[in-house]
């Protein structure tokens, strides 16, 4: 896959990875602004800082040893990946990474792949919003990107990860669904139920400080998933445009979908529904951008906004704070489209795929991808818990809560959002 020199780069699909990265990176503030605008007014710099703070840790993580981690050769019985001069992305200064003779220069795709690691951290955020010291949230994530991500990042995408050698043809995951979303989700759903409800949830109200932020935030994120997805193609050819095709279509389809069902179930549609909509389209179709042809994608956005919207009034029902439904939307709408992707397998796929599943079956791909599911939400849950403890009994994790009452702009970073008294 990697070539120990230099030879012709492919300029045109350098370009479009450069494009790509840069993409990614700006769903970072895309996120930031959309978990702001969900938060009360006194926590809004507080939220924002966790995804602006997930850029500098694991952005310097993964250059120390991320990368190494995650792409270098199976080490510790192909738990991680390991290649010591990837550390420091020492090896790579005049590397060139060939994808099927497309050939760029390998710093970009270590940087690409890099912003899949500071975001992916930072979604989990979303679930124990409002309530978290900042140094253990810094303590966390590093730990988690380290224990976690690398480690499923190196199952999923390395050439020797063991998921990506599953069956036959290996469990498909595009783009991340359960490298990113799966394991983002699950984690926060743990890291939720760990640390308990905010102070007053849910009697006490606590309505969104600034819903415009928040429709300019999933903006950001839609336009930053085209690079997301269409990035992981490795290239600037058919497949990017096939995958750019159907993340299009499955956030079109999310958003129509959930405004549908708020219209039939409150009579009114609203904006964070279709903000939510576009959120569950985006994440479903992650994992199978590069499999699934348009009315695939429609179906898979369609699903993915039912199956949300009924988690988020499952967790209301059952009262657990998921504040931001980072579980409700990310690990739900994962799932959904990692499994669900086999259905709608385009024929090219299957026909490229040849021998490998020439009597194995697509229901054989199904088992596949369960257990791809099931890999993530175990492992991830597992070690999250663990590190929580651990966190929370060293560093400290759960605000106080005289903290938590004034909120986290004031108490943790002494500033307030909008220069205002009113800390509600």
């Amino acid at each position: 896959m990697f070539l120990a020199e230099a030879t012709t780069i492919d300029s045109g699909a350098t370009a479009w990875m450069l494009t790509s990265t840069a993409l990614v990176l700006l769903m970072v503030p895309g996120l930031a602004m959309f978990y702001g605008g969900l938060v009360r007014t006194k926590n809004v710099l507080g939220t924002m800082m966790h995804s602006f703070a997930a850029m500098a840790v694991i952005g310097v993580l993964w250059t120390v040893c991320g990368y190494a981690m995650s792409f270098g050769p199976n080490a510790l019985g192909g738990w991680i990946g390991w290649r010591g001069d990837l550390l420091l992305l020492r090896g790579i200064d005049e590397s060139v990474m060939d994808n099927g003779g497309i050939r760029i220069p390998e710093y970009v795709f270590a940087m690409f792949q890099g912003k899949f690691a500071i975001i992916t951290p930072a979604l989990i955020a979303g679930a124990f919003a409002e309530r978290v010291r900042f140094r253990g949230y810094l303590a966390f994530i590093a730990l988690w990107s380290l224990a976690v991500y690398n480690p499923l990042c190196h199952w999923v995408w390395a050439p020797d990860g063991f998921l990506m050698n599953l069956g036959a043809a290996g469990a498909i995951d595009f783009a991340g669904g359960t490298v990113v979303h799966i394991s983002a989700g699950v984690s926060g759903l743990i890291a939720a139920l760990y640390l308990g409800a905010r102070r007053g949830y849910p009697k006490t109200a606590m309505q969104p400080n600034n819903l415009v932020m928040t429709l300019m935030g999933i903006g950001l994120l839609w336009v930053g998933w085209f690079g997301f997805n269409a990035g992981s193609a490795i290239s600037s050819g058919l497949k990017t445009a096939q995958a750019l095709t159907a993340t299009q279509v499955a956030a079109a389809s999310g958003a129509l979908t959930w405004l549908l069902i708020e219209m039939v179930h409150h009579g009114k549609s609203t904006s964070l529904g279709i903000a939510s909509g576009i959120l569950a389209g985006l994440v479903v179709i992650t994992p199978a951008a590069g499999v699934v042809q348009p009315g695939g994608a429609i179906v898979l956005g369609a699903v993915a906004s039912l199956g949300c919207y009924g988690a988020i009034l499952l967790k209301n029902r059952l009262g657990y704070d998921d504040s931001l439904d980072a579980f409700g939307v990310h690990g739900v709408a994962g799932m959904i489209g990692a499994i669900g992707l086999t259905f709608f397998l385009r024929s090219r796929w299957l026909a490229e795929a040849g021998e490998k599943v020439a009597g194995w079956g697509v229901l054989s791909q199904l088992g596949v991808q369960a257990a791809g599911v099931g890999v993530t939400v175990a492992y991830g849950a597992v070690v999250t818990i663990v590190l929580l403890v651990l966190v929370n009994k060293t560093v400290g994790l759960r605000l106080a809560k005289p903290d938590e009452m004034a909120g986290m702009d004031h108490s943790l970073h002494g500033e307030h959002a909008y220069g205002l008294l009113n800390l509600n």
